[in-house]
């Protein structure tokens, strides 16, 4: 099926998503790469991938809340404006700063120490939190707009199409171009990411205000916090969602263990450069992309409980993988796996979420999920700063970065192991044949 077939307005949030996904593409460059240039401290570091998630562990109820008693699009576009100003002021606070700071291309050197520059770095800090917040309230504002402008029995072929072009803009175009541009000098990345934020924000604003389900009016709008608690109570109650979003919670922090070091993990273990830095991540666009068109298929097939289960046994095979790795051809191709599964996981649960949330609760029950599916990830990640931290006190800095990959991939083996009867085939079937009739098809 066509974007063409799936709609104008689709077509509209598939062209916003794509361009802002180049501009987060060419951030998961210049951020990292920025910070190891401020300090070469593994907790500082890991420190940056904890603000950047803390959001949503702190931020994500408000935000369901807040999703569901305003209009979504105007959510997503102000949330889209507000990233361009932020990034535009980090762009110029580093345009000040990048004569006095090491140059991309020697910060490969597992020898290179220097102190910390405190201003600059409490400054990529800050950053990186407002526009957490922003992230937060875009991303659970626009899982809840799809289903107003794609029918249900869409959702999959919607939901797979926009992250497999994601994948394509993020990991595949994004990184290399950020490398190119770093190359060139530390801020151009952020002016372009500026601008990518600029034009999706336009292009949301573009589609139509009206959707199948208006926010409430703001005599009907119940206290917040009743508000909230009606939204966590029925994803409590839910016998699926509830276990799903701890399973996804506990993966996601055991993710963040490897991601929040990697950038360390890359330039001393692997020795990359910035460019090749950047190419280990089109490992995971060309899994994503593979993923996202071929994700229904794949469920269908082997049905949804065991493809679920793939991407925990083969996730947790080729994290540990990883932690043996001095090739970083090799790890592009672990990457592409990960990914691939990655994509298979979120197309499947978040289709499911989509069809079987009420929509007048979607955006709580979806912040709540989310809460617990992505506010684990800044303990992950601080754990795997700590892990590298301890481990450098009695092991060498080669082991003790490889220490988190191999903690990861075996803690996801386990998780494995309790999921799999939380997670058949048969419990996720049932929930969606629970759906009432009429708002199955109007949805």
């Amino acid at each position: 099926m066509s974007n063409t077939a799936l709609g104008p307005n689709y077509r509209k949030l598939f062209s916003a998503s794509t361009i802002s996904n180049l501009g987060d593409g060419v951030a998961m460059i210049a951020y990292p790469w920025l910070a190891t240039a401020l300090t070469r401290n593994p907790l500082l570091i890991a420190l940056v991938g904890v603000v950047q998630r803390l959001p949503w562990l702190l931020f994500s109820l408000p935000a369901g809340v807040i999703t569901d008693r305003y209009n979504r699009r105007t959510l997503m576009m102000s949330a889209s404006a507000v990233r361009a100003a932020l990034t535009l002021g980090v762009a110029m606070v580093v345009l000040g700063a990048q004569d006095s700071l090491p140059g991309p291309d020697v910060l490969s050197n597992a020898d290179l120490g220097f102190d910390t520059r405190v201003g600059l770095y409490l400054v990529v800090l800050a950053a990186t939190a407002l526009l957490g917040i922003g992230e937060v309230l875009y991303d659970n504002a626009a899982q809840t707009f799809m289903p107003s402008i794609v029918e249900s029995d869409q959702l999959e072929k919607a939901n797979g199409r926009l992250w497999s072009t994601e994948q394509i803009a993020n990991t595949f175009a994004g990184p290399p171009l950020g490398a190119l541009l770093i190359a060139v000098t530390f801020s151009l990345p952020f002016f372009v990411d500026a601008v990518t934020f600029a034009v999706a924000a336009v292009l949301i604003a573009l589609i139509p205000t009206a959707t199948r389900t208006p926010p409430p009016r703001v005599q009907d709008r119940k206290p917040w916090r009743t508000e909230l608690a009606e939204g966590f109570g029925w994803l409590w109650r839910h016998d699926l969602l509830r276990p799903m979003a701890i399973i996804l919670g506990l993966l996601n922090a055991i993710g963040m263990m490897t991601a929040s070091v990697f950038v360390l993990f890359a330039q001393e273990v692997l020795d990359t450069s910035a460019t090749e830095f950047a190419l280990v991540s089109t490992g995971g666009a060309v899994g994503g992309i593979i993923g996202g068109w071929s994700a229904s298929s794949i469920s269908r097939r082997i049905g949804t409980g065991p493809s679920l289960w793939l991407t925990l046994i083969v996730g947790g095979i080729s994290t540990a993988a990883i932690g043996f790795a001095n090739w970083w051809p090799f790890v592009w191709m672990m990457f592409a796996v990960y990914m691939l599964l990655g994509v298979l996981w979120n197309v499947i649960t978040v289709s499911l979420r989509q069809t079987i949330i009420p929509d007048e609760l979607l955006g709580r029950v979806n912040s709540v999920y989310r809460f617990f599916a992505w506010g684990m990830m800044p303990i992950g990640a601080i754990a795997g700063g700590l892990i590298v931290a301890v481990g450098d006190t009695t092991l060498s800095r080669e082991t003790a970065l490889r220490l988190p990959w191999l903690i990861a991939g075996g803690l996801q083996i386990l998780l494995f192991v309790f999921a799999a009867p939380k997670l058949t085939t048969a419990k996720i079937e049932a929930a969606r044949h629970d759906v009432p009739g009429d708002r199955a098809q109007t949805r």
